[in-house]
């Protein structure tokens, strides 16, 4: 990326300020539709298409909207988009559509697309709003993939199964067993099991920033000459 501010804003919607590991939001969606991978994916997809076009047009339209009725005009401009893509699933992806139920709707609710709208897309430029909606989207999205994929190998023993929701007949075949049905775990399909399976994935991430925190304070001590104890 040529712009520094586009690597800045990929690295903090993908990591540092992931909306699902970092901010936390988005928890309702992210622990109820995470027990198959299918399933969040489908649902990682419609958020981040409704997070890039809301905020591609609250920017376009942040100069013409009074400071006093901003947020019901934004909560609108969500609402239609994700009323779009509702309609456009019922359509083409009925079944997931189903399966994914009133997730879908509450989509408008979703603390990562109101935040981002409020305090990112209404006060900066067309590009850089579509794309810090992607990044966001995306962070989140595969942090609820990681947490399906997660889900149901341990609670099905299966990746992928019921593809063909998202991916038509051509996917019919794409399920694979990972597990025999005699070592799967049902907790991991219940709520306890979404709880755990997001701690995991927030250790995880704060085991590497740690590790890459004191490698960063061994290396600035080694440059100064100051033991790297003094460093950690």
């Amino acid at each position: 990326m040529s712009d520094p501010r586009l690597s800045e804003l990929a690295l903090d919607g993908l990591w540092k300020n992931n909306p699902a590991l970092v901010q936390v939001l988005g928890l309702c969606p992210l622990l109820a539709i995470s027990n198959t991978t299918v399933n969040a994916l489908g649902l990682a997809i419609a958020t981040l298409v409704t997070l890039v076009v809301a905020n591609g047009v609250v920017s376009l339209i942040r100069d013409w909207v009074r400071s006093e009725v901003r947020l019901p005009v934004y909560v609108m401009v969500i609402a239609s988009v994700v009323t779009i893509i509702e309609l456009v699933m019922n359509a083409h992806f009925h079944s997931l559509y189903n399966t994914l139920g009133i997730f879908i709707p509450l989509i408008v609710t979703n603390c990562i697309i109101i935040a981002r709208a409020e305090g990112f897309a209404s006060r900066h430029a067309f590009g850089f709003s579509v794309f810090d909606g992607f990044v966001m989207g995306a962070g989140f999205g595969l942090v609820l993939v990681a947490l399906g994929a997660m889900r149901e190998i341990i609670g099905f023993g299966t990746l992928l199964d019921g593809a063909d929701q998202l991916f038509g007949p051509v996917a019919m075949d794409w399920g694979i067993r990972v597990l025999p049905e005699q070592m799967t775990f049902l907790l991991a399909l219940m709520p306890p099991g979404a709880f755990i399976g997001l701690a995991l994935l927030v250790a995880f991430k704060q085991g590497i920033d740690q590790r890459a925190a004191r490698r960063a304070r061994a290396i600035r001590a080694a440059r100064s000459g100051k033991p790297v104890e003094a460093a950690c």
